[in-house]
This record gives C-alpha cells, sequence and structure tokens, in this order.
C-alpha cells in the first residue's frame, strides 16, 4: 500500500513540476528508488511525464523563451541520443554525484555572492554545455533539472518565462526518450493499467504546479525552485555515495 501511495506521489510531483515548479519532478525518482530498481523507477515514470509534458506545453504556450528553445533543445536531444549509447556503460552513482554537484555548486554560488548576482544572456556554447548535460542525466536518473536551471536561473527570465521555456524543452527531450527507452528495453513489462492511473495523477498534479507558480510572488518563486534545486541535489549525493560504496564493496 505504501509504494503504491508513493507511485502516485511521484505522479503528482511530476505533474507539479510541468506545471511551473520546474526542480521537483526530478525528486521523483529517488522517492521510488526508496523501494525500487531506479531503472525501472524511470521506466515506468516516463509516460508519466510524456503525458504531462504537454499538459505543461499547453498551459506556458505563450509564455517562453525563443533563443534559449532554440539553444536548449537540440542539445537536449543531443545529450538524450549520447545517453542511449553510453547507458550500458555508464556507472549510475558517478552520474548521480555529477548532476548533485552541479546543483549544489549552483545554490553556492547564488547564495554566498555578495549582492545581487549579475544577470546573464542566453549564450550559446553555455547552453549546448548545460543542455547536452540535462538530456544525459535527465535519460538515465530523469535529474536534468540541475544542470539546465544552471544555465536558466543566471538569466533572471519572468517566472512564467522560466516555467514554459522549460516545460518545452522538456517535453521535445522526454519525447525523445521514448524510442531510445525501447531500443535498450527499458519499457519491458511494465505495469501499463497503473501507469495510466499515475498519468491521471501526473494531470491534477500540472493544474496544481500552475496554480502555485502563478501564486508565488518572483522572489519567492524563484527561491522557491533554488531550495528544491538544493535538495534534490542533496538527495542525488546520498544516492551516489550510497551506491558507490555498495558497488566498490
Amino acid at each position: 500500500m505504501l509504494d503504491t501511495l508513493l507511485l502516485f506521489l511521484a505522479a503528482l510531483i511530476v505533474g507539479a513540476s510541468k506545471g511551473g515548479l520546474a526542480s521537483a519532478a526530478a525528486i521523483s525518482v529517488p522517492l521510488l528508488a526508496l523501494f525500487m530498481n531506479p531503472v525501472k523507477a524511470a521506466a515506468t515514470l516516463l509516460p508519466v511525464y510524456i503525458v504531462t509534458d504537454w499538459i505543461g506545453v499547453w498551459l506556458y504556450r505563450k509564455n517562453f523563451s525563443t533563443r534559449n528553445l532554440l539553444i536548449l533543445t537540440p542539445s537536449i536531444v543531443l545529450g538524450v541520443a549520447i545517453a542511449m549509447l553510453i547507458t550500458p556503460y555508464t556507472l549510475e552513482w558517478a552520474l548521480l554525484v555529477f548532476t548533485g554537484a552541479i546543483g549544489l555548486w549552483y545554490c553556492a554560488r547564488v547564495w554566498l555572492k555578495r549582492g545581487e548576482p549579475e544577470k546573464k544572456p542566453a549564450r550559446v556554447v553555455p547552453g549546448i554545455f548545460w543542455g547536452t548535460l540535462t538530456g544525459i542525466a535527465s535519460f538515465i536518473t530523469h535529474s536534468g533539472a540541475p544542470p539546465s536551471q544552471a544555465y536558466l536561473l543566471p538569466q533572471k527570465l519572468p517566472k512564467l518565462q522560466f516555467a514554459g521555456t522549460v516545460a518545452i524543452s522538456f517535453a521535445i527531450g522526454n519525447l525523445a526518450k521514448l524510442p531510445a527507452y525501447y531500443a535498450i528495453g527499458q519499457l519491458d513489462g511494465l505495469h501499463w493499467s497503473l501507469i495510466a492511473g499515475l498519468a491521471v495523477a501526473g494531470i491534477v498534479g500540472t493544474f496544481l504546479g500552475r496554480w502555485l507558480t502563478s501564486l508565488l510572488p518572483e522572489g519567492v518563486y524563484m527561491r522557491t525552485i533554488q531550495i528544491f534545486l538544493f535538495i534534490l541535489s542533496c538527495l542525488l549525493l546520498v544516492r551516489g555515495g550510497l551506491s558507490a560504496a555498495g558497488k566498490l564493496g
């Protein structure tokens, strides 16, 4: 019973993320990894991501950064393609630790810097770098939030534009995962009737996330995103460390 509740909670979190609470979704796989294989957890949630992604696209269809989408979207798809090729040879704990370190690095840079952080433009080379890392991390652990936010948050986009850019770029990236996951067998043996129920929970979460995003003031919203990112990054580091200890022990 607890496992089922955690599954539905994870789906609700995924939906809330697609509705605007951009960091929240990547907590879902660590949550499910408490009782199931992380790879299986990622495969179970992928259909929920895809369904809620396109609800998020509809919600934010008028709020996005065109330049960032042109930079990030192909970079994320490139990262997905790279991850599909390297997944059989990738040490998952290493990626978890690296992804978590990126998130903590960003939080430390923002919180410890004196004065207001300088606003940065959407630059092509950093966008390709962070976008590719986003695609790789998202493919293997659904933890693409830290690298994508390391690129987007310093730009200080308006909150709805930020949420829309994340929603649209991740929607395309997650759709690209579907044939890639199928090719390496991660969609085999899924419980599709359960996934249908999870998708409904995800849709409810999407509208909940949209409501919370519109309700929160700009400063509170960005600080909330940063706190989610910090918590997520710590979870990834703990998971990666425990996994490494188990593998190396």
